[in-house]
């Protein structure tokens, strides 16, 4: 009887002890916000020079945030429209065209096919020089893409220049909707391939009629990409993988300050595809709701997951709506895979010195284990199971890419070759690069490799160690063999360079679909998939864990196995 007494009287206890802290905690909280709103009031009345009291306010708000993570933002009303399409839905009233600047002129980019652009003969080459009578001069993106959008079924009058010849084209806006999925179907081999961009409204019905039109085929293997997929509702992700495994399997934890947002999802419904292999591609663009895919897939030893490590956010955000038509999108949660594992990668609540959040420390990092018991570590993103390479552009390409000079080469071409083909097989000739290498010269490639950056910060060493003068000789040898050697960038790289400049001339034929199917050909992580598939007894191996498959990207440091 002493001892109920007692545990009564210590659980009383307990609940005052928790109300005193709550209510200190709303103490505080109101007594913060009663000098930032004085704070605020007196700078807009006082300030020497005029203020902009929403621009003080959202400069405020964002320094606020910035001390937390990256994900944790404030949307104020006119922002909405653009987070709807980043985080939430995949449609919008436009024409099905993109464009950019190019010395500050504003051109067509890419068009869509089946859409207003298209219908009405917009070219990619295009310039733009009004939209609906108003001159895009000194507009910047923000500005046209509010010009180029609005209601589905109202008009856009576009002024383009093509040729030196001034064109009118009148347009429609239509319900432009950019699906989840990107390219679905067979690609040879007896392959099934499913390409998911993002996880936006709709994503996992998508995949499910892609997979149920791909198992049509009797595909003997298929691959899931999930490369530079960001993200997006988790509860899309969850059927995801629904599709591919047992119901009542738990897929992610989200474990939270907030007892409410603490939630065990699982899956709802039978699968679709059960016991076909599965393959998903990641890269370190793959992020968020990717890696929980990608993560409970390896967990469950349900698929091989190939590519590069994953981005590292194992972090759940939600939306709260905020006075006058504002939201605020606040980490609420942590997520964890079945096996136990939060993949967050870097510690955003211990930053260094100037304010960048590190890695977390190896001593934190632990083991946890697949179904099958393979070894699998937190903090370290997904790492594949089997690793590919990165393919790493080199600086001359990537100058080229940043200075648009493969966009009127691939113009011109489609202009000189009004067909090609097919997309599949797609390759320019020797003849044709060496065309557009002839057109570079009176272009500016200036860039500065690796190499002269090395070479730069060791000339600042031995300046500071005043020993310039001694290796002065040695340094000014190096960098004329340098700049001797960047001469034959084209020629050196010219494998790479012919691979991008396939990737824009193609798209002018075949739009999106055909930039997808031509880059196959060059796809070491789809290679490296079809490899396994044709190979039953690596697979079964990689997903027992049998000899160096029992370790996936273990850290150098030892870590303690959780239970």
């Amino acid at each position: 009887m002493k001892k109920i007494k007692y545990g009564l009287l210590m659980g009383a206890f307990g609940i005052a002890l928790l109300s005193f802290s709550f209510k200190e905690d709303l103490f505080l909280v109101s007594k913060n916000l009663d000098i930032f709103a004085s704070l605020y009031k007196e700078i807009n009345i006082n300030y020497v020079d005029e203020t902009n009291a929403p621009q003080l306010m959202k400069t405020g708000i964002d320094a606020m945030l910035e001390s937390l993570d990256p994900y944790t933002e404030y949307v104020p009303e006119s922002e909405i429209e653009d987070y709807r399409l980043k985080y939430v839905s995949t449609q919008y009233g436009g024409i099905g065209a993109s464009t950019l600047f190019i010395d500050g002129k504003l051109f067509v980019n890419e068009v869509s096919e089946g859409y207003p652009a298209h219908k009405q003969d917009v070219k990619p080459g295009d310039q733009v020089i009004k939209i609906n009578a108003i001159d895009v001069r000194g507009k910047d993106r923000a500005q046209i893409s509010q010009l180029l959008r609005g209601p589905k079924g109202s008009p856009v009058d576009l002024v383009l220049l093509r040729e030196g010849k001034e064109l009118i084209k009148k347009l429609i806006r239509e319900e432009i909707k950019q699906p989840n999925v990107s390219y679905s179907g067979m690609i040879g081999d007896g392959i099934g391939y499913i390409r998911l961009d993002k996880f936006l409204e709709n994503s996992g019905q998508e995949v499910k009629d892609a997979l149920l039109a791909i198992n049509k085929e009797n595909p003997k293997g298929i691959v899931l990409d999930l490369r530079n997929n960001g993200g997006g509702i988790v509860q899309e992700a969850v059927k995801i993988v629904n599709l591919f495994v047992n119901k009542d399997q738990l897929i992610a934890t989200q474990k939270a300050k907030n007892a409410e947002k603490t939630i065990a999802y699982k899956t709802l419904q039978d699968p679709v595809s059960l016991s076909v292999p599965l393959v998903v591609l990641v890269n370190a663009g793959s992020a968020s709701a990717s890696e929980i895919v990608a993560g409970s897939l390896q967990d469950l030893d349900r698929a091989i997951v190939i590519g590069q490590r994953s981005f590292g956010k194992g972090l759940v955000q939600q939306t709260f709506n905020l006075p006058y038509n504002s939201l605020v999108k606040v980490t609420v949660a942590k997520y964890y895979t079945p096996s136990g594992r939060c993949i967050q990668k870097l510690d955003y609540s211990h930053k260094n010195a100037d304010g960048v959040a590190e890695r977390f420390a190896d001593s934190t990092i632990a083991m946890f284990q697949t179904k099958a018991g393979r070894n699998v570590y937190s903090g370290n993103g997904i790492y594949p199971d089997v690793v590919v390479e990165q393919a790493k552009l080199s600086p001359i390409t990537i100058t080229m890419l940043n200075k648009n000079l493969f966009f009127n080469y691939a113009n011109q071409y489609k202009k000189e070759k009004p067909t090609i083909t097919s997309a599949k097989n797609f390759q320019i000739s020797d003849a044709d690069y060496a065309v557009f290498a002839s057109s570079l010269p009176d272009k500016d490639l200036t860039y500065q490799s690796k190499t002269e950056r090395l070479l730069s910060d060791l000339r600042l060493e031995a300046e500071r160690e005043n020993k310039s003068t001694e290796v002065k000789a040695d340094l000014e040898n190096l960098k004329y063999k340098l700049t001797s050697s960047k001469k034959t960038d084209l020629a050196t790289h010219k494998a790479e360079i012919k691979r991008v400049l396939e990737t824009q001339i193609v798209s002018r034929y075949f739009y999106e679909k055909g930039r997808i199917e031509q880059s196959f050909q060059y796809d070491k992580e789809l290679a490296a998939a079809k490899s396994l598939f044709n190979n039953q007894n690596q697979m079964l191996a990689i997903l027992k864990g049998d000899g160096n498959y029992k370790i996936i990207g273990k850290p150098v440091k030892e870590t303690t196995p959780i239970d």
